[in-house]
């Protein structure tokens, strides 16, 4: 008769990611990134950017950044990242569960927004130092203001009446000096686009003075309260930098 314990251990190593943690003391970004959105978008919003996409992206990095406790969530197209500090601990640090719940909760809240089956996927990055972190999310934002000059050269000519491959093709290799210039031409200042849309945007936590009530005498007296703010007007480049700067020097979210 076979052994129900040994079975379970010998299954057990099968699951070969299970026991795999993020590195103690490294600062952690789990990022999501909508899955087949470029169709999915397509057949449902507005190109190249949709206010109601813009919201329910920045509804679904919210629920992320505070259900898993993050220190900062940023998003800019159809990915978010979230931070995590060195000393973060939920789920005892496990990478499996973070990645597979945060990619979960993200199509759940996008979902139920929408009213339509939305899919997300996950990844972790790290990094050593906050140098690192300060790197990481010059990177996303200078991926998303390339990204937003680009879909706006493209769905502009779309809207001409180029075809995909046609449009595609017109863009192929071009400098950003080209971009620009053929957004000009067209009556649209590409740096005159409202800010979310160039540089994304940033939920954080905020701490603010709430009047209270002692259920026990009935005196009044003031207490601090977090929620979560929503900055969709963010500076780029050194500007950026500082900013995030303060995000990290921020005492850290409280356990719950």
């Amino acid at each position: 008769m076979w052994d129900p314990d040994e079975l379970a251990q010998r299954m057990r190593r099968g699951e070969m990611f299970h026991d795999l943690r993020l590195l103690p003391g490294a600062w952690a970004v789990v990022r999501v990134d909508g899955r087949g959105f470029s169709r999915f978008t397509q057949e449902r919003f507005e190109k190249p950017f949709d206010p109601l996409f813009h919201r329910l992206m920045v509804r679904t990095a919210s629920a992320l950044l505070e259900e898993f406790q993050g220190a900062y969530a940023y998003t800019q197209s159809d990915e978010i990242s979230v931070l995590f500090r060195p000393d973060w601990s939920l789920y005892d640090r496990e990478v499996e569960k973070l990645v597979s719940l945060s990619a979960s909760l993200a199509s759940a809240t996008f979902t139920h927004a929408l009213d339509v089956p939305a899919v997300f996927d996950g990844r972790v990055w790290l990094g050593a130092d906050e140098r690192s972190v300060l790197d990481y999310f010059a990177w996303r934002q200078a991926d998303g203001t390339r990204c937003s000059l680009h879909g706006w050269c493209y769905w502009t000519l779309r809207k001409e009446g180029l075809s995909a491959a046609q449009a595609t093709r017109e863009l192929d290799g071009r400098p950003v000096s080209f971009k620009h210039e053929l957004l000009f031409q067209r009556g649209i200042n590409f740096n005159e686009l409202a800010l979310w849309q160039r540089r994304g945007s940033a939920i954080r936590w905020e701490h603010y003075t709430k009047e209270g009530v002692d259920p026990r005498d009935g005196s009044r007296h003031l207490t601090t309260r977090r929620r979560l703010g929503v900055d969709s007007e963010l500076p780029m480049k050194e500007a950026y930098e500082r900013y995030l700067r303060e995000v990290l020097a921020a005492p850290p979210v409280e356990a719950r």
